[in-house]
């Protein structure tokens, strides 16, 4: 990460619709169990993701808590995907298709549903102009109820994952100088060599 001189691992985890829920949010938490049996310390770590990989972001720090695991230090999403229900009608899959999502199962709607008590600080970053503001919002709000430090940052006008346009976009670059600056309030602070 280049704002910050933190590695990055980038996770290759499986999607839907080969792979429903919750198949990337084990990969995510098998990794994370992976870093920390290598030895990492969980106050040097962070998950990050946008978009479906921001939700695994918390629902795999979900599954790590119910786990027993220590949680990471901190966790940024970007326009998360919070709500997975939303699978079955994008992907054409109705009925008896596939196996139903259960709709009051936390982690498969963190933004409705789970209880977020014991997570490490939050920053949620969402551009007005897309479908999964609400997402954040309501992530925003489970998180202040559960007594956890969250900022949402709502950045007027921009689309999902607006931060992949940095270097065009102002805001994204703006966007990522805030979410630098938050990691590196809440990393112990392992820094690439």
């Amino acid at each position: 990460m280049a704002r910050t001189g933190f590695r990055a691992f980038s996770l290759d985890y499986r999607l839907v619709p080969e792979h429903p829920f919750p198949a990337g949010a084990d990969d995510a938490l098998n990794a994370y169990r992976a870093l920390l049996d290598s030895g990492e310390d969980p106050s040097a770590i962070a998950f990050a993701g946008d978009s479906r990989g921001g939700g695994h972001a918390v629902t795999a720090c979900l599954a790590a808590r119910d786990a027993g695991l220590p949680v990471p230090a901190a966790i940024v999403a970007f326009s998360p995907r919070a709500r997975l229900h939303r699978d079955r009608k994008e992907h054409g899959h109705q009925g008896g298709h596939r196996p139903p999502l259960h709709p009051r199962v936390p982690a498969a709607i963190p933004a409705v549903h789970a209880d977020l008590t014991g997570f490490p600080p939050i920053l949620l970053q969402v551009g007005t102009n897309e479908l999964l503001l609400d997402d954040s919002v309501r992530l925003a709000e489970r998180a202040r109820d559960a007594d956890v430090d969250v900022i949402l940052d709502i950045t007027a006008g921009a689309p999902h994952v607006f931060q992949v346009f940095v270097g065009t976009l102002d805001e994204a670059d703006q966007a990522l100088g805030r979410a630098a600056l938050f990691l590196t309030q809440h990393l112990a602070g392992k820094r690439a060599d």
